[in-house]
Protein backbone atom coordinates (compact mmCIF):
# COMPACT_ATOMS: atom_id res chain seq x y z
CA UNK A 1 0.00 0.00 0.00
CA UNK A 2 2.93 2.41 0.49
CA UNK A 3 3.53 4.16 -3.56
CA UNK A 4 4.21 7.13 -4.04
CA UNK A 5 0.73 7.02 -6.77
CA UNK A 6 -2.46 8.60 -4.80
CA UNK A 7 -5.15 5.91 -4.96
CA UNK A 8 -7.40 8.60 -7.25
CA UNK A 9 -4.29 8.43 -9.97
CA UNK A 10 -3.72 4.27 -9.61
CA UNK A 11 -7.81 3.71 -10.58
CA UNK A 12 -8.14 6.40 -13.45
CA UNK A 13 -10.28 5.04 -16.38
CA UNK A 14 -8.92 4.53 -19.66
CA UNK A 15 -11.82 4.13 -21.34
CA UNK A 16 -15.40 4.77 -21.55
CA UNK A 17 -16.79 2.03 -19.99
CA UNK A 18 -15.31 2.64 -17.09
CA UNK A 19 -15.98 6.39 -16.94
CA UNK A 20 -18.38 7.30 -14.07
CA UNK A 21 -20.93 9.88 -14.47
CA UNK A 22 -21.96 12.38 -16.57
CA UNK A 23 -24.78 10.89 -18.12
CA UNK A 24 -26.37 13.82 -19.52
CA UNK A 25 -23.15 14.18 -22.01
CA UNK A 26 -22.16 10.72 -22.53
CA UNK A 27 -25.54 8.71 -22.30
CA UNK A 28 -27.42 7.13 -25.30
CA UNK A 29 -27.94 9.54 -27.73
CA UNK A 30 -26.37 12.95 -25.79
CA UNK A 31 -24.65 14.92 -27.29
CA UNK A 32 -20.77 14.83 -26.63
CA UNK A 33 -21.58 10.74 -26.97
CA UNK A 34 -22.82 11.40 -30.23
CA UNK A 35 -19.18 13.40 -31.06
CA UNK A 36 -17.11 10.40 -29.69
CA UNK A 37 -18.83 8.02 -31.71
CA UNK A 38 -19.07 9.71 -34.83
CA UNK A 39 -15.23 11.16 -34.38
CA UNK A 40 -16.55 14.90 -35.52
CA UNK A 41 -14.77 16.42 -32.67
CA UNK A 42 -14.85 20.25 -32.14
CA UNK A 43 -12.85 22.15 -29.69
CA UNK A 44 -14.29 22.01 -26.51
CA UNK A 45 -14.28 23.43 -22.79
CA UNK A 46 -15.07 21.23 -20.11
CA UNK A 47 -16.35 23.25 -16.67
CA UNK A 48 -17.49 21.81 -13.64
CA UNK A 49 -16.36 21.51 -9.99
CA UNK A 50 -12.75 19.91 -9.08
CA UNK A 51 -13.14 15.69 -9.04
CA UNK A 52 -15.81 15.93 -12.33
CA UNK A 53 -13.52 13.92 -14.38
CA UNK A 54 -12.33 16.92 -16.83
CA UNK A 55 -8.86 15.56 -17.27
CA UNK A 56 -9.61 12.03 -17.26
CA UNK A 57 -12.26 12.64 -20.18
CA UNK A 58 -9.99 14.47 -22.25
CA UNK A 59 -7.26 11.32 -21.94
CA UNK A 60 -10.36 9.03 -22.85
CA UNK A 61 -11.06 10.87 -26.06
CA UNK A 62 -7.68 11.14 -26.96
CA UNK A 63 -7.14 7.55 -26.70
CA UNK A 64 -10.55 6.29 -28.13
CA UNK A 65 -10.26 8.80 -31.44
CA UNK A 66 -6.36 7.52 -31.60
CA UNK A 67 -5.33 11.33 -31.48
CA UNK A 68 -1.91 12.41 -30.37
CA UNK A 69 -2.45 13.64 -26.84
CA UNK A 70 -0.45 17.20 -25.55
CA UNK A 71 -1.47 18.14 -21.91
CA UNK A 72 -0.59 21.89 -20.73
CA UNK A 73 -1.46 23.28 -17.60
CA UNK A 74 -2.14 26.91 -17.41
CA UNK A 75 -0.50 27.31 -13.50
CA UNK A 76 2.70 26.70 -15.21
CA UNK A 77 2.63 27.19 -19.28
CA UNK A 78 2.79 30.40 -20.88
CA UNK A 79 2.79 31.34 -24.64
CA UNK A 80 6.21 29.79 -25.43
CA UNK A 81 4.86 26.66 -23.85
CA UNK A 82 2.42 26.44 -25.98
CA UNK A 83 4.15 27.76 -29.59
CA UNK A 84 6.15 25.08 -28.49
CA UNK A 85 4.01 22.23 -28.87
CA UNK A 86 2.00 24.14 -31.72
CA UNK A 87 4.93 24.61 -34.07
CA UNK A 88 5.20 20.65 -33.79
CA UNK A 89 1.24 20.11 -34.80
CA UNK A 90 0.83 23.23 -37.32
CA UNK A 91 1.59 20.73 -40.52
CA UNK A 92 -0.17 18.07 -39.75
CA UNK A 93 -3.75 17.47 -41.43
CA UNK A 94 -6.79 19.90 -40.60
CA UNK A 95 -10.19 19.45 -39.62
CA UNK A 96 -11.98 16.20 -38.42
CA UNK A 97 -9.20 14.29 -39.63
CA UNK A 98 -7.85 11.27 -37.23
CA UNK A 99 -4.51 12.77 -37.15
CA UNK A 100 -5.46 16.04 -35.37
CA UNK A 101 -3.61 16.64 -32.07
CA UNK A 102 -5.75 17.01 -29.38
CA UNK A 103 -4.16 20.04 -27.06
CA UNK A 104 -5.48 20.06 -23.28
CA UNK A 105 -5.50 22.74 -21.20
CA UNK A 106 -5.72 22.54 -17.64
CA UNK A 107 -6.98 25.33 -15.61
CA UNK A 108 -7.57 27.26 -18.69
CA UNK A 109 -9.07 30.07 -16.92
CA UNK A 110 -5.55 31.09 -15.50
CA UNK A 111 -4.32 31.85 -18.51
CA UNK A 112 -4.21 36.10 -19.27
CA UNK A 113 -6.02 37.15 -22.56
CA UNK A 114 -2.91 37.31 -24.34
CA UNK A 115 -2.48 33.72 -23.83
CA UNK A 116 -5.56 32.49 -24.88
CA UNK A 117 -4.77 34.63 -27.49
CA UNK A 118 -2.21 33.02 -28.91
CA UNK A 119 -4.68 29.72 -29.33
CA UNK A 120 -6.69 31.29 -31.69
CA UNK A 121 -4.81 30.42 -35.05
CA UNK A 122 -4.23 27.28 -33.82
CA UNK A 123 -8.20 26.41 -33.20
CA UNK A 124 -9.39 28.32 -36.32
CA UNK A 125 -7.60 26.54 -39.01
CA UNK A 126 -7.48 22.82 -36.53
CA UNK A 127 -3.83 22.50 -35.86
CA UNK A 128 -5.30 20.64 -32.66
CA UNK A 129 -8.71 20.33 -31.00
CA UNK A 130 -8.31 22.54 -27.79
CA UNK A 131 -10.20 20.92 -24.79
CA UNK A 132 -9.56 23.25 -21.93
CA UNK A 133 -10.89 22.55 -18.68
CA UNK A 134 -12.46 24.94 -16.07
CA UNK A 135 -13.89 24.85 -12.47
CA UNK A 136 -14.86 28.94 -13.18
CA UNK A 137 -17.15 30.19 -15.70
CA UNK A 138 -15.97 30.28 -18.72
CA UNK A 139 -17.88 33.23 -20.01
CA UNK A 140 -16.32 35.41 -17.35
CA UNK A 141 -12.99 34.10 -17.48
CA UNK A 142 -12.36 32.76 -21.37
CA UNK A 143 -12.05 35.60 -23.83
CA UNK A 144 -15.08 35.62 -25.92
CA UNK A 145 -12.79 35.27 -29.10
CA UNK A 146 -12.05 31.49 -27.87
CA UNK A 147 -14.65 30.85 -26.09
CA UNK A 148 -16.61 31.69 -29.65
CA UNK A 149 -14.62 28.81 -31.23
CA UNK A 150 -14.92 26.04 -28.74
CA UNK A 151 -18.21 23.92 -27.58
CA UNK A 152 -19.05 24.59 -23.62
CA UNK A 153 -19.91 21.15 -21.65
CA UNK A 154 -21.26 21.41 -18.19
CA UNK A 155 -19.81 18.75 -15.85
CA UNK A 156 -21.94 17.93 -12.73
CA UNK A 157 -20.72 17.43 -8.94
CA UNK A 158 -20.81 13.38 -8.60
CA UNK A 159 -24.14 11.52 -7.72
CA UNK A 160 -23.98 9.84 -4.85
CA UNK A 161 -24.58 6.61 -6.56
CA UNK A 162 -21.86 7.39 -8.74
CA UNK A 163 -19.51 8.01 -5.69
CA UNK A 164 -20.24 4.54 -4.81
CA UNK A 165 -20.01 2.61 -7.97
CA UNK A 166 -15.94 4.30 -7.90
CA UNK A 167 -15.54 3.25 -4.26
CA UNK A 168 -16.46 -0.61 -4.79
CA UNK A 169 -14.39 -0.17 -8.44
CA UNK A 170 -11.45 0.89 -6.67
CA UNK A 171 -11.82 -1.47 -3.88
CA UNK A 172 -12.31 -4.62 -6.46
CA UNK A 173 -9.73 -3.47 -9.00
CA UNK A 174 -7.11 -1.58 -7.46
CA UNK A 175 -3.83 -4.29 -7.07
CA UNK A 176 -3.28 -2.71 -3.52
CA UNK A 177 -6.78 -3.21 -2.23
CA UNK A 178 -8.16 -6.07 -3.86
CA UNK A 179 -5.20 -8.13 -1.79
CA UNK A 180 -6.13 -6.08 1.32
CA UNK A 181 -8.99 -7.64 3.93
CA UNK A 182 -11.11 -4.61 3.77
CA UNK A 183 -14.39 -4.01 5.38
CA UNK A 184 -16.61 -1.50 4.01
CA UNK A 185 -18.99 -0.99 6.59
CA UNK A 186 -20.58 2.36 5.93
CA UNK A 187 -20.11 5.16 2.96
CA UNK A 188 -22.20 8.00 4.40
CA UNK A 189 -19.41 10.07 5.50
CA UNK A 190 -17.02 9.34 2.81
CA UNK A 191 -20.19 10.29 0.54
CA UNK A 192 -20.46 13.56 2.70
CA UNK A 193 -16.87 14.87 2.68
CA UNK A 194 -16.33 14.05 -1.03
CA UNK A 195 -18.91 16.81 -2.07
CA UNK A 196 -19.21 15.27 -5.29
CA UNK A 197 -15.88 14.70 -5.77
CA UNK A 198 -14.17 11.84 -7.02
CA UNK A 199 -10.64 12.51 -6.02
CA UNK A 200 -11.33 13.90 -2.84
CA UNK A 201 -13.42 10.59 -2.17
CA UNK A 202 -10.67 8.16 -2.41
CA UNK A 203 -8.13 10.52 -0.81
CA UNK A 204 -10.29 10.17 2.22
CA UNK A 205 -11.04 6.86 1.63
CA UNK A 206 -6.94 6.56 1.34
CA UNK A 207 -6.21 8.31 4.36
CA UNK A 208 -8.54 6.14 6.58
CA UNK A 209 -6.99 2.60 5.28
CA UNK A 210 -3.49 4.18 6.08
CA UNK A 211 -4.47 5.21 9.87
CA UNK A 212 -5.32 1.54 10.79
CA UNK A 213 -2.54 -1.18 11.34
CA UNK A 214 -3.36 -5.12 11.68
CA UNK A 215 -4.77 -7.70 9.00
CA UNK A 216 -8.17 -6.72 9.08
CA UNK A 217 -9.47 -2.70 7.50
CA UNK A 218 -13.11 -1.53 8.87
CA UNK A 219 -14.00 1.50 7.06
CA UNK A 220 -16.99 2.93 9.18
CA UNK A 221 -19.02 6.39 9.38
CA UNK A 222 -17.11 7.05 12.84
CA UNK A 223 -13.43 6.09 11.49
CA UNK A 224 -13.92 8.21 8.34
CA UNK A 225 -14.42 11.30 10.78
CA UNK A 226 -11.55 10.33 12.99
CA UNK A 227 -9.14 10.00 10.19
CA UNK A 228 -10.50 13.17 8.38
CA UNK A 229 -9.48 16.25 10.86
CA UNK A 230 -8.92 19.38 9.20
CA UNK A 231 -12.04 18.69 6.21
CA UNK A 232 -11.80 21.73 3.75
CA UNK A 233 -15.33 22.97 2.56
CA UNK A 234 -16.02 23.07 -0.99
CA UNK A 235 -15.80 27.04 -1.16
CA UNK A 236 -13.12 28.70 -3.34
CA UNK A 237 -13.35 32.44 -2.24
CA UNK A 238 -12.41 33.80 -5.78
CA UNK A 239 -14.47 31.13 -7.62
CA UNK A 240 -17.79 30.86 -8.30
CA UNK A 241 -18.98 28.72 -5.45
CA UNK A 242 -17.91 31.81 -3.63
CA UNK A 243 -20.61 33.97 -5.95
CA UNK A 244 -23.02 31.24 -5.62
CA UNK A 245 -22.95 31.18 -2.29
CA UNK A 246 -22.94 34.99 -1.57
CA UNK A 247 -25.65 35.29 -3.94
CA UNK A 248 -28.13 32.45 -2.00
CA UNK A 249 -27.13 34.06 1.26
CA UNK A 250 -28.07 37.81 -0.45
CA UNK A 251 -31.57 36.33 -1.98
CA UNK A 252 -32.69 34.81 1.28
CA UNK A 253 -31.59 38.24 3.03
CA UNK A 254 -33.85 39.69 0.79
CA UNK A 255 -36.13 37.16 0.70
CA UNK A 256 -37.03 37.43 4.70
CA UNK A 257 -36.33 34.19 5.19
CA UNK A 258 -33.70 34.59 8.32
CA UNK A 259 -33.89 30.30 8.39
CA UNK A 260 -32.16 30.32 4.95
CA UNK A 261 -29.87 33.14 5.25
CA UNK A 262 -28.28 31.74 8.30
CA UNK A 263 -27.35 28.36 6.21
CA UNK A 264 -25.10 30.40 3.45
CA UNK A 265 -24.08 32.28 6.40
CA UNK A 266 -22.40 29.42 8.43
CA UNK A 267 -21.94 28.01 4.30
CA UNK A 268 -19.43 31.46 4.20
CA UNK A 269 -17.91 31.17 7.81
CA UNK A 270 -16.93 27.09 7.41
CA UNK A 271 -15.30 28.19 4.35
CA UNK A 272 -13.13 30.68 5.69
CA UNK A 273 -14.96 33.83 3.71
CA UNK A 274 -13.10 37.16 5.25
CA UNK A 275 -15.79 38.61 7.56
CA UNK A 276 -14.98 42.11 6.36
CA UNK A 277 -16.50 40.79 3.02
CA UNK A 278 -19.76 39.16 4.67
CA UNK A 279 -20.34 42.52 6.65
CA UNK A 280 -19.66 44.89 3.63
CA UNK A 281 -22.13 42.70 2.16
CA UNK A 282 -25.12 43.30 4.75
CA UNK A 283 -24.58 47.10 4.24
CA UNK A 284 -25.15 47.36 0.75
CA UNK A 285 -28.16 44.41 1.44
CA UNK A 286 -29.70 47.30 4.48
CA UNK A 287 -29.06 50.19 1.49
CA UNK A 288 -30.38 48.15 -1.37
CA UNK A 289 -33.32 45.82 -0.30
CA UNK A 290 -34.12 47.44 3.16
CA UNK A 291 -33.63 50.96 2.37
CA UNK A 292 -36.50 53.09 3.74
CA UNK A 293 -38.78 50.36 4.89
CA UNK A 294 -36.42 50.70 8.18
CA UNK A 295 -33.52 52.95 8.06
CA UNK A 296 -32.49 51.66 11.49
CA UNK A 297 -30.90 48.33 9.00
CA UNK A 298 -28.34 50.61 7.89
CA UNK A 299 -27.05 52.01 11.49
CA UNK A 300 -27.29 48.31 12.61
CA UNK A 301 -25.36 46.91 9.26
CA UNK A 302 -22.54 49.60 9.86
CA UNK A 303 -22.17 48.92 13.68
CA UNK A 304 -22.07 45.31 12.71
CA UNK A 305 -19.41 46.10 10.02
CA UNK A 306 -17.27 48.38 12.62
CA UNK A 307 -17.73 45.18 15.21
CA UNK A 308 -16.21 42.83 13.00
CA UNK A 309 -13.48 44.73 11.99
CA UNK A 310 -12.43 44.77 16.13
CA UNK A 311 -13.13 41.80 16.62
CA UNK A 312 -12.63 39.09 14.29
CA UNK A 313 -13.35 35.43 13.77
CA UNK A 314 -14.85 33.59 15.58
CA UNK A 315 -17.00 35.97 17.62
CA UNK A 316 -17.22 38.12 14.95
CA UNK A 317 -19.86 35.15 13.83
CA UNK A 318 -22.47 36.21 16.64
CA UNK A 319 -22.22 39.60 15.47
CA UNK A 320 -23.26 38.88 11.75
CA UNK A 321 -25.64 36.75 12.52
CA UNK A 322 -27.52 39.30 15.10
CA UNK A 323 -27.16 41.88 11.76
CA UNK A 324 -28.71 39.42 9.02
CA UNK A 325 -31.24 38.08 11.34
CA UNK A 326 -32.12 41.51 12.06
CA UNK A 327 -31.96 42.27 8.18
CA UNK A 328 -34.15 39.26 7.22
CA UNK A 329 -36.65 40.08 9.52
CA UNK A 330 -36.95 43.99 8.13
CA UNK A 331 -39.49 45.10 5.95
CA UNK A 332 -38.43 45.97 2.38
CA UNK A 333 -38.05 48.73 0.35
CA UNK A 334 -35.79 48.77 -3.04
CA UNK A 335 -37.35 52.38 -3.84
CA UNK A 336 -34.04 54.09 -2.79
CA UNK A 337 -31.81 51.72 -5.38
CA UNK A 338 -34.78 52.14 -7.85
CA UNK A 339 -34.69 55.91 -7.60
CA UNK A 340 -31.09 56.69 -8.03
CA UNK A 341 -31.17 53.91 -11.33
CA UNK A 342 -34.01 56.40 -13.14
CA UNK A 343 -32.23 59.18 -11.91
CA UNK A 344 -28.77 58.10 -13.57
CA UNK A 345 -31.28 56.79 -16.63
CA UNK A 346 -32.98 60.00 -17.11
CA UNK A 347 -29.35 61.67 -17.18
CA UNK A 348 -28.11 59.88 -19.50
CA UNK A 349 -31.23 60.77 -21.84
CA UNK A 350 -31.36 64.41 -21.41
CA UNK A 351 -27.53 65.10 -20.56
CA UNK A 352 -26.24 68.30 -19.04
CA UNK A 353 -29.50 70.07 -18.39
CA UNK A 354 -29.24 74.02 -17.14
CA UNK A 355 -29.61 74.13 -13.04
CA UNK A 356 -32.70 76.57 -12.98
CA UNK A 357 -31.29 80.18 -12.43
CA UNK A 358 -33.17 80.81 -9.13
CA UNK A 359 -31.20 77.63 -7.51
CA UNK A 360 -28.13 78.74 -8.56
CA UNK A 361 -25.39 80.58 -5.69
CA UNK A 362 -25.14 83.93 -6.40
CA UNK A 363 -21.71 84.92 -4.76
CA UNK A 364 -20.76 88.19 -7.22
CA UNK A 365 -22.34 91.30 -7.84
CA UNK A 366 -22.36 90.21 -11.72
CA UNK A 367 -24.08 86.58 -11.04
CA UNK A 368 -26.60 88.42 -8.70
CA UNK A 369 -27.35 90.81 -11.46
CA UNK A 370 -27.55 87.92 -14.30
CA UNK A 371 -30.58 86.66 -12.44
CA UNK A 372 -28.87 83.95 -10.23
CA UNK A 373 -30.23 83.22 -7.13
CA UNK A 374 -33.50 85.22 -7.98
CA UNK A 375 -37.29 83.58 -6.91
CA UNK A 376 -35.54 81.44 -4.53
CA UNK A 377 -37.35 80.18 -1.59
CA UNK A 378 -35.77 79.79 1.59
CA UNK A 379 -38.00 76.69 3.28
CA UNK A 380 -37.63 77.62 6.66
CA UNK A 381 -39.38 81.20 5.88
CA UNK A 382 -42.48 79.87 5.82
CA UNK A 383 -45.08 77.74 7.59
CA UNK A 384 -44.28 73.72 8.53
CA UNK A 385 -40.86 74.97 6.59
CA UNK A 386 -42.07 74.10 3.42
CA UNK A 387 -42.80 76.33 0.00
CA UNK A 388 -43.85 74.64 -3.38
CA UNK A 389 -40.94 75.45 -5.52
CA UNK A 390 -39.51 73.95 -8.85
CA UNK A 391 -36.54 72.43 -8.15
CA UNK A 392 -35.50 70.21 -11.54
CA UNK A 393 -34.72 71.80 -15.11
CA UNK A 394 -37.62 72.61 -16.43
CA UNK A 395 -37.49 70.15 -19.51
CA UNK A 396 -37.97 67.56 -16.65
CA UNK A 397 -39.67 69.37 -14.19
CA UNK A 398 -42.89 67.19 -13.95
CA UNK A 399 -40.85 63.93 -14.04
CA UNK A 400 -41.42 61.38 -10.98
CA UNK A 401 -37.93 59.57 -10.09
CA UNK A 402 -38.66 58.31 -6.29
CA UNK A 403 -41.91 55.84 -5.60
CA UNK A 404 -42.61 55.06 -2.35
CA UNK A 405 -42.55 51.25 -1.48
CA UNK A 406 -45.14 49.22 -0.07
CA UNK A 407 -44.32 49.63 3.58
CA UNK A 408 -45.50 51.05 6.73
CA UNK A 409 -42.68 53.39 7.01
CA UNK A 410 -43.32 54.78 3.25
CA UNK A 411 -46.80 54.73 3.09
CA UNK A 412 -46.43 57.71 5.67
CA UNK A 413 -44.32 59.26 3.28
CA UNK A 414 -46.25 58.85 0.90
CA UNK A 415 -49.18 60.68 2.24
CA UNK A 416 -46.52 63.86 3.12
CA UNK A 417 -45.54 64.13 0.14
CA UNK A 418 -49.20 63.84 -1.72
CA UNK A 419 -50.59 66.83 0.84
CA UNK A 420 -47.22 68.86 -0.08
CA UNK A 421 -46.62 68.26 -3.55
CA UNK A 422 -50.34 68.13 -5.25
CA UNK A 423 -50.11 66.54 -8.57
CA UNK A 424 -46.13 67.21 -9.01
CA UNK A 425 -45.63 63.09 -7.30
CA UNK A 426 -47.19 60.74 -9.89
CA UNK A 427 -47.48 57.46 -7.76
Amino acid sequence: MQTLTPLAERVRPSSLSGYIGQEHLLGNNMVLRRQLDSGMLSSMIFWGPPGTGKTTLAQIIAKESKRPFYKLSAINSGVKDIRGILDKVKNQSGLFTPATPILFIDEIHRFNKSQQDSLLEAVEKAWVILIGATTENPSFEVNNALLSRCQVFTLKSLKNEDLKQILFRALKEDEYLSKMNIELKETDALIHYSDGDARKLLNIFEQTILTQEGDKIIVSDKIVKNAVKNIAFMYDKKGEMHYDIVSAFIKSVRGSDPNAAIYWLARMIEGGEDPVFIARRLIILASEDIGLANPNALLIANVAFDAVKKIGWPEARITLAEATIYLANSDKSNSAYMAIKSAQELVKQTGNLQVPLSLRNAPTKMMKEQGYGKDYQYAHHFENNFIYMDFMPEEIKNKSLYKPGNNPKEANDKKKLLLKWKDKYNF
